[in-house]
Formats: C-alpha cells, sequence, structure tokens
C-alpha cells in the first residue's frame, strides 16, 4: 500500500491521504480560529504546530447548521478552527515540481456555501498536472457585516490570507507561487472580480476566472444600516463590542430576520432585488474594497491579469416557473416596464431575447440583469486587458429544471460529473462536454490561454459550451441579447 503523503509546511507537517493518483490534504488551517476575541477581527496568522497534524478530514466551515437542498451539496462541518484550505494535488508531485495552482472560492450569496462538497475535489486537476485549492472564508455577518470598531471585508480579508498562504505553502505540495489561478462560482465569482480590484490582494494570483460572478459591492450607508436592523434583533448595541456579547448562532438568527423584510420586498417587487441587491456582502469601504470592482477594472486594476468570465445562459429562469398561472396573463412589456426597463431598451431587450413567453422572459431577466449584465460589462470595461467570454447553453433534461440553470456547470469544470447530486440537477450529463470545460479550464491554469479568441469590442466573439457541440463554437456577438441591458 502507498504511504500516505506527507508535506512540510512551514507551521508543520500535515498528513494527507492518497485517493488514486491524487495527494488530499483536507482542512489545513490558514489562520488561527476567529473565535473569542478573534471573532470580529482580521485573519491572524498561525502558530506553528509541533509534529504532525492529521488532514484526513473536512475542516469546520463557516456555514452552520442544515443548509437544506441546494444546487450544490454543500454540508457544514461543526468546529471553530473555520478558516481552513483542501489541497488536491498529483500523488507524484515533488515539492520543486513548480505545477500551476487553482485556487477556488465556494458561492453562496456570502451568506451560505461550504468548502466542503465533493463537486470541488480537484481529482481531475490532480490527473492533469494541476493542484487545486479550495478555501474557506467568514460568511454572513460574521464575514461581511460593517461593524464599528472592526475591520471591515473580514471575509475578503480571509480568502486574501488564503492566498498569501498559497504564496508561502504552496511548494511544499508541488506548486508554483508564481502560476496560481483564483477562480470561483456565484459569490465566489464575485469574490474574484473583488480581489482582482483590492490592493491587499495584488500579486496573489496571475490568472483570474469568474464563473457566474454575482457582484458584491454594499455601500457603507447600506451596510451601517443593515448592521442597526440586525443590533436591534440581537438586543445589543451596533459595536464590536455590542455583537460579541452575544453567541454567534443569535447573530445568525437576527441576520435571518433582518434579511427578510428585504426579500419579503423583493418578491413583491422584483426591482428591488434588482436595483438594490441584497445588504450583505463585500462593502466598499475604501480600504479593502476602495471601489465598485466594475469602476476599478474600468480605470486598469488588474489589466495585466489574463480573465476568463461567464455565465449559464439560464442561472435564474428558473424562479418564476411557480408563478406560471399568474404570469401568463402579465403582459410581458408591462411586466418589464414595471421592473424598471425604459420603452428605448425594453424593445431593444424584447426583439434580441431568444426566449418566448412571460415566465421564461422575466425569469431570463432577472438573469440578465444579475450575472449576464456583468459578463458583459467586465469584458467592455477591461478594453483590450486580455478577456475570454464563454457561455454555458446546455440545457438540463431532468424536467423540473429544462434549462442551463445557476450551477449546473460546476461539475463540468471540475470533470466530477460521478459526485454526488449532480445527477439530480444534470440527469445524465455529457461526459464529452465536461472534458471540453476541463480541459479549458486546465489550459488556461497551465498557459493562460483556454483555447479561443479573446473578447474584443468589434467581434464580440465567446465559447458556447453545449452538447452536441454548437456549432460555431466560438460565436460572434454572443452576449447581444444582455447588451440592451448595458
Amino acid at each position: 500500500m502507498d504511504a500516505a503523503p506527507l508535506a512540510h509546511t512551514s507551521k508543520g507537517d500535515v498528513r494527507g491521504f492518497r485517493r488514486g493518483a491524487t495527494a488530499v490534504f483536507l482542512g489545513i488551517p490558514f489562520a488561527r480560529p476567529p473565535i473569542g476575541a478573534l471573532r470580529f477581527a482580521a485573519p491572524v496568522p498561525l502558530e506553528p504546530w509541533g509534529g504532525e497534524r492529521d488532514a484526513t478530514a473536512y475542516g469546520p466551515t463557516a456555514q452552520r447548521g442544515d443548509a437544506g437542498i441546494t444546487l450544490i451539496p454543500e454540508p457544514s462541518v461543526p468546529g471553530d478552527a473555520t478558516l481552513n484550505v483542501n489541497v488536491f494535488a498529483p500523488a507524484d508531485a515533488a515539492p520543486d515540481a513548480d505545477l500551476p495552482v487553482l485556487v477556488w472560492i465556494h458561492g453562496g450569496g456570502f451568506t451560505s456555501g461550504s468548502p466542503a462538497s465533493r463537486w470541488y475535489d480537484g481529482d481531475a486537476f490532480a490527473r492533469d498536472g494541476i493542484i487545486t485549492v479550495v478555501i474557506s472564508y467568514r460568511i454572513g455577518f460574521d464575514g461581511f457585516g460593517l461593524i464599528d470598531g472592526a475591520p471591515a471585508n473580514r471575509g475578503l480579508r480571509d480568502q486574501i490570507a488564503a492566498l498569501e498562504w498559497v504564496r508561502d505553502e504552496i511548494r511544499a505540495f508541488g506548486g508554483d507561487p508564481a502560476r496560481v489561478t483564483v477562480a470561483g462560482q456565484s459569490a465566489g465569482g464575485g469574490s474574484v472580480l473583488a480581489l482582482m480590484t483590492s490592493p491587499m490582494a495584488s500579486g496573489l494570483f496571475s490568472a483570474a476566472m469568474a464563473v457566474s460572478p454575482a457582484i458584491g459591492a454594499v455601500s457603507r450607508q447600506a451596510a451601517g444600516a443593515f448592521a442597526a436592523r440586525v443590533a436591534a434583533r440581537a438586543g445589543v448595541r451596533a459595536d464590536r463590542a455590542g455583537f460579541a456579547s452575544v453567541p454567534e448562532e443569535r447573530i445568525v438568527a437576527a441576520q435571518r430576520s433582518a434579511l427578510a423584510p428585504h426579500l419579503v420586498r423583493a418578491r413583491s417587487s422584483l426591482a428591488t432585488l434588482l436595483d438594490d441587491g441584497l445588504p450583505l456582502g463585500p462593502v466598499v469601504d475604501g480600504d479593502v474594497l476602495p471601489r465598485h470592482p466594475l469602476d476599478a477594472l474600468s480605470d486598469g486594476a488588474s489589466s495585466d491579469v489574463p480573465l476568463v468570465i461567464g455565465s449559464t445562459d439560464d442561472e435564474f429562469t428558473a424562479l418564476t416557473a411557480r408563478f406560471a398561472g399568474v404570469l401568463r396573463l402579465v403582459p410581458v412589456p408591462l411586466a418589464l416596464a414595471a421592473l424598471g426597463l425604459r420603452r428605448t431598451r425594453r424593445r431593444a431587450y424584447l426583439d434580441s431575447t431568444r426566449r418566448r413567453g412571460a415566465v421564461a422572459v422575466l425569469g431570463g431577466f432577472f438573469t440578465d440583469r444579475v450575472i449576464r449584465s456583468t459578463v458583459l460589462k467586465t469584458a467592455r470595461v477591461r478594453g483590450a486587458a486580455p478577456t475570454w467570454l464563454y457561455r454555458f447553453a446546455w440545457a438540463s433534461p431532468v424536467p423540473s429544471i429544462g434549462v442551463a440553470c445557476h450551477c449546473l456547470d460546476v461539475p463540468f469544470w471540475f470533470d466530477h460529473l460521478d459526485a454526488d447530486g449532480v445527477a439530480t440537477i444534470a440527469g445524465t450529463p455529457p461526459a464529452d462536454l465536461a472534458a471540453q470545460m476541463h480541459g479549458a479550464a486546465v489550459s488556461f491554469a497551465r498557459d493562460r490561454n483556454p483555447g479561443w479568441p479573446t473578447w474584443d469590442a468589434t467581434a464580440r466573439r465567446a465559447r458556447v459550451f453545449d452538447a452536441p457541440a454548437s456549432t460555431p463554437a466560438v460565436e460572434t456577438d454572443a452576449y447581444a441579447e444582455v447588451a440592451p441591458l448595458v
């Protein structure tokens, strides 16, 4: 039997396990547990440990309790040491192998999600000579609440601390700290765009991949107002001492209660959610996140960082399906007008969209406003900076889904179609499509080129991933139906 893999980090040795041709190390801490006096602090470097540390089980997660049924199964793991990483490396990689590294940031709307998911296993990347590091970070109010007397954007600071750990320690696993690609999906994709514009993250990665990016850029005013609502529901002062005086579970309950009125208003008027966004996420604080990411990218932030960015075709289209009976009675132009789309843009959008019927058009509008327009805006503001766009167009055969929905593409990027829960949303997914998408990710991480032309303002090309393979695979003006919204 092969010996369990051992890595020698600057903080101490970690012992993982071998799974086929992959050396797996789970739950390696990169900062001290954020509890007690460190609960609302910036991440604090870890003290060295003596001897060997076991790295054969997922570490504690910032997500607490049963997450319920989610598109991506992301279990919660109890415990205090929630700032940890999972590393997947080729089992035969020597410390001086200088392999490229992919750092993955999970999604979850900045309030949920977990790195302890088999969907994020990096076995296929290890097979292809790429080291994968899946990171954790504080979420919800503990991670992103604006608290008087505490550093802002603690969740983003955690992500940066994890990237610093990669810079300092990845050679022990065979990785090259100069060849790091930071990638993430949904809130993780939004985090990628934030990190590209954060001075604190400068130099920690040399390429980026934003999958279905849900951008986070909460104003200080909105974040402060939300913190006051959380404090009122928790019965404490809206400062660090007040929030620290009550246990975490009470703050989580207060957070949910404070979010509820916002979500109720959003359900009664989708325009609220589209215009204002959720009040919990990365804050434009003038420090970690000095400006809105799109504004900073427009002014040249990370113009030297190659970026792959894209979305599924129907991220949230299915959200309106439950209201099909009512929506069939609503004239689509009238509904779009109520959602704030003015007449000229409304006509252009209806002329360009491939969707038909109120349910599909309104659900698609939500998708296009929240995610797909961010993709096109990012490409435009980056100008000549190396940017590759893609679209994931494969529609799930599962009757309750039937479209290329949010999260459906993740197991294709990881080439992990046999992971638990994939069949629930994807049925029997096409392996050749996974090979194409995973191959593109490997090529980008290794060679800084995913294999199709970059986006430019004239041709506006994007790779379209579908099965059977779309013809042509690269489309001109591939995001044309979103253009009226940008």
